[in-house]
C-alpha cells in the first residue's frame, strides 16, 4: 500500500470499512464532525461515463458503483496507485493531495479519460493535462456528484469540471460523446 494511502488510513482510525460512517478516501476526519468533514471521494454520475463508451478499468472505484469492467477498490485493499493499469481507464481521482499522483499515472498510462476540476492555472493541470493530454472537454455547468451511498450530493461540485482524454480513441470519444461543453484538441493521439 502506498504511503499516501497508509497515511490516509491511519488518519481514519482502525481502517475498517464502515459504509455508513466512512468511505475509502476521506480527508481524515470522522464523518461525525459534520461540516468540518470534506470527502475526497465523490462518485461519478453514470450518464457521464455511459456517454464515453466502455472502459476496462476504474482504479478509484467504490462499492456498488461500477463504471468499468474491472474496478480497484481501496476499501478492499486494492490500491489503484500501486496496481498495474491495463486497457482503457476511467479515472475520477480522489480530490485533494492524491489527485496529482493519480493524474501522473494516468498521463503515463496514456489510454483513458479523467474527470477532474478545471483548475487550468495549477501546476498539476500544466504537468498532467496541458503538457500531456490529447484533448479536453470542459463541461458546461457544474457536475453534481454522488455521495458514498450513491445519492446525489445536496449541491453541485462548486467548481467547473472537465474530462481529459489521453490517446486518440479517447479524444474521439470526448468529441462524439454528446455531453454539453467545449472540446479542445491539444495534440494528436498517441503522444505522451
Amino acid at each position: 500500500m502506498s504511503s499516501m494511502f497508509a497515511d490516509a488510513f491511519a488518519a481514519m482510525g482502525d481502517g475498517k470499512h464502515q459504509p455508513s460512517r466512512r468511505n475509502g478516501w476521506l480527508g481524515g476526519e470522522s464523518q461525525d464532525k459534520g461540516s468540518r468533514q470534506r470527502e475526497t471521494r465523490w462518485l461519478t454520475p453514470s450518464p457521464i461515463v455511459d456517454a464515453l463508451g466502455a472502459f476496462d478499468l476504474d482504479p478509484c472505484g467504490a462499492p456498488g458503483h461500477t463504471l468499468a469492467r474491472r474496478t480497484f477498490q481501496i476499501d478492499d485493499g486494492q490500491d489503484g496507485l500501486e496496481l498495474p493499469w491495463v486497457g482503457r481507464v476511467f479515472l475520477n481521482p480522489p480530490y485533494g493531495k492524491l489527485t496529482l499522483p493519480f493524474m501522473r499515472k494516468m498521463a503515463d498510462h496514456g489510454n483513458g479519460t479523467a474527470l477532474i476540476f478545471a483548475r487550468t492555472e495549477t501546476a498539476m493541470f500544466f504537468e498532467t493535462v496541458w503538457d500531456r493530454a490529447t484533448a479536453i472537454l470542459f463541461l458546461k455547468g457544474r457536475v453534481t456528484f454522488l455521495d458514498a451511498q450513491g445519492a446525489p450530493a445536496k449541491a453541485n461540485s462548486g467548481a467547473p469540471s472537465c474530462l481529459v482524454a489521453y490517446g486518440a480513441a479517447d479524444a474521439t470519444a470526448l468529441y462524439e460523446c454528446g455531453l454539453d461543453g467545449m472540446f479542445i484538441r491539444l495534440r494528436d493521439g498517441g503522444e505522451k
